[in-house]
């Protein structure tokens, strides 16, 4: 049976998945520092924040914290001290504090998902119809983010519907 997803967790999974994919797509990208580049980086770093602390709220089946609040407690230096070099133009420090920050957040993921136990698991066992719906929704509107804001960046109109 899938565990129940309260709204705290609902926010928090949401969150995490939106920073696995700016991040993602902020690091593939070959062109960094333009204006796509940083407001990317700041729907990135407020869905960073939101995983933080959003997990402080969520605790282990005994009450307590795990591994993974001490991982939240650091991403929320490394990523502050990340956002500082970018706004300091310390470019090599920001590079590799949200490098590292993102490989924290996919390290937890996997950590996550590596569990049977745990939420996403179990929806793979028990209702994967929902979850890929959940994984392409989610999908689909970063997809749209970003489309949205490279357009909003370069100046183009939407495009009427």
């Amino acid at each position: 049976m899938t565990p129940q997803w309260t709204t705290l967790i609902i926010v928090h999974a949401v969150a995490a998945s939106y920073s696995l994919l700016f991040g993602a797509f902020q690091l593939l990208r070959r062109r960094k520092g333009g204006r796509l580049h940083r407001v990317i980086g700041r729907v990135w770093v407020v869905a960073m924040y939101v995983v933080c602390f959003t997990s402080f709220g969520i605790q282990t089946l005994n009450g307590g914290f795990s591994w993974l609040h001490a991982l939240s407690l650091l991403t929320i230096g490394t990523v502050s001290v990340g956002l500082w070099a970018a706004v300091t133009r310390r470019i090599p420090a920001h590079k590799n504090f949200m490098t590292g920050s993102y490989f924290g957040i996919l390290g937890a993921f996997v950590g996550v998902v590596a569990v049977p136990s745990r939420r996403i698991p179990s929806m793979a066992a028990h209702d994967l119809p929902m979850l890929l719906l959940w994984v392409a929704a989610l999908v689909l509107t970063a997809v749209f983010t970003v489309v949205g804001i490279r357009n909003l960046v370069k100046g183009n109109r939407p495009v009427a519907a």
